[in-house]
């Protein structure tokens, strides 16, 4: 994915969360300063079995508790509170 330099100044730095996120749900990834590059799983599930840091910021935790539903271990984020801004 290419020209994602805006999620850097969003809420928090929303490609640097992701990039962490998906790489400690066992996931390879790979980020550059507009880009990321995911190396998909051939159908197999994520790992998981992590805590995501989410940064105070809905999407990000959001995003990562719908991973978790996928995954093969259980996945939790660090403050679930940021998500009463949307939820």
């Amino acid at each position: 994915m290419e020209g994602l330099e805006e999620l850097r100044v969003k809420e928090s730095d929303r490609l640097a969360a992701v990039a962490r996120g998906l790489a400690a749900a066992g996931i390879t990834v790979e980020e550059g300063d507009d880009y990321l590059v995911v190396q998909g799983l051939g159908g197999s599930a994520p790992r998981g079995g992590c805590t995501v840091e989410v940064d105070l910021d809905h999407r990000i935790a959001m995003a990562f508790l719908v991973l978790g539903l996928v995954a093969e271990r259980p996945v939790t984020i660090d403050d679930g509170d940021a998500m009463a801004t949307s939820f």
